[in-house]
């Protein structure tokens, strides 16, 4: 199956994942990715967005502001949303494509 927005898809993969951010990009990648080079720290709060971003709570953010600054957070928050975003994508997208 087609990805008929993959153009602009792509072109935000690339703001969030490269481009300049209080975070380093291999930090926001990492994240996406839900790989093992993200920091102990993140990884509840990563694994959860991944899995069941729903349960989020304050708590879940305010135990990581001692060593995350907002801005920091945000960007981590929206890389780790992006990567689950784009799993459920990739397993849309292969469902139609066998269904067809």
């Amino acid at each position: 199956m087609n990805d008929n927005h993959e153009k602009a898809r792509r072109r935000v993969e690339e703001a969030v994942l490269q481009g300049p951010g209080e975070t380093s990009q291999s930090l926001r990648q990492a994240v996406a990715g839900g790989e093992a080079e993200v920091p102990g720290e993140l990884r509840s709060l990563v694994e959860k967005i991944r899995r069941h971003a729903y349960k989020i709570t304050d708590e879940d953010i305010d135990t990581l502001k001692d060593q995350y600054r907002e801005d920091e957070l945000f960007e981590i928050i929206v890389a780790a949303s992006l990567g689950a975003s784009l799993v459920r994508l990739e397993a849309g997208l292969k469902a139609l494509e066998e269904e067809a």
